[in-house]
């Protein structure tokens, strides 16, 4: 039986893998134990693993990714570590919360590879961002473009990804790095856009689209990037990096245009302010995934379908979404 450690396995992708997993859904890793292991910070929700709490392979560890007791605790026994842990929204990373980034993203990052070492974990996937390439006007990154990152969010994933590298050379670990575009789906913490729109929208308050809304996002259905990820861990190679992309670019007006209509509302709602995330906001990411479809990962959920099911969700889990809108004071 193969035994996975999910490290923020209580956050938006990091469910949903694990929800995945002890569905069986990846047929590499039917019977798989999962251990989710999360230290529940504002953005960690043990509500998103309530369809598989349940589950005689599930547990659930709270602790800390930076503190390497805990990790030592945690990981032995393990072969595979999958890695969602971070500190993940660009505005609070340019808000003055850089600092929690570089010690989640880089330090935290560190601790997980070398703890695999003690304890002799198989392989390691970590999981990263395209916003670590910066910004790209035409064409898309391949896995060798070089990393430049421009937002202290986007820097700290940076880093992890180098300290991943370094243990793979160094140390001859099996960690393989994913970085994918922009995710959606049900369970969205409501920070982001379009949870954030999706839930303003259903109770008819009004929406911030930055600028003229001409920043443009590749978005990525959640649950093909899970199914990517196990892809990964069941084709891919030590020491590779693979883009995850999910083959729909969309203008942020364009994608507040089909949120106002899915939800009912109008335009009225929408407030054009100015960016107040400077140049640290880039306008576009675009990843070259060729390298993944040579594994066989084709993106399969239609963004049409994938932006429908996602407000229904919404619409009917108000008791989800709610108290985490008022406890982050969204």
């Amino acid at each position: 039986m193969t035994r996975i450690l999910v490290t923020g396995g209580a956050g938006f992708i990091g469910s949903n893998f694990v929800r995945s997993l002890l569905r069986d859904e990846y047929t590499s890793f039917e019977g798989a134990h999962v251990t989710v292991f999360d230290k529940l910070t504002y953005a960690g929700n043990l509500s998103n693993l309530a369809p598989v709490v349940d589950s005689p392979r599930y547990a659930f560890v709270r602790g800390d990714i930076c503190s390497a007791a805990a990790l030592d605790e945690a990981m032995p026994g393990h072969d595979i570590v999958v890695n969602f842990a971070a500190e993940s929204h660009v505005d609070r990373s340019i808000g003055g919360g850089a600092a929690d980034f570089v010690t989640t993203n880089v330090l935290g990052a560190q601790q997980i590879f070398a703890a695999a070492l003690r304890h002799g974990v198989e392989t390691v996937l970590h999981v990263s961002t395209d916003e670590v390439y910066g910004s790209i006007s035409s064409g898309s990154w391949a896995e060798d473009h070089p990393l430049e990152p421009n937002s202290p969010y986007s820097a700290a994933k940076a880093g992890g990804d180098l300290i991943a590298r370094s243990y793979a050379v160094t140390y001859g670990l099996d960690v393989r790095i994913t970085r994918c575009s922009n995710n959606y789906g049900p369970y969205h913490f409501p920070e982001k856009l379009i949870p954030l729109f999706i839930t303003n929208l259903l109770d008819g308050l009004p929406v911030p689209l930055y600028g003229e809304g001409e920043n443009i996002r590749d978005w990525l259905w959640v649950g093909d990037h899970c199914r990517a990820l196990a892809l990964v861990l069941e084709k891919g190679q030590a020491g590779e990096i693979y883009n995850i992309g999910g083959g729909h670019e969309l203008s942020n007006r364009a994608l507040t245009g089909l949120l106002v209509t899915a939800t009912e509302r109008d335009w009225s709602l929408v407030q054009p302010i100015t960016d107040p995330r400077g140049a640290g906001h880039d306008l576009r990411y675009s990843v070259d995934y060729s390298k993944l479809a040579g594994l066989g990962y084709a993106p399969e959920m239609p963004f049409e379908q994938g932006l429908a099911l996602t407000v229904q969700w919404f619409r009917d889990n108000r008791d989800w979404w709610e108290p985490l809108r008022a406890r982050a004071a969204l």
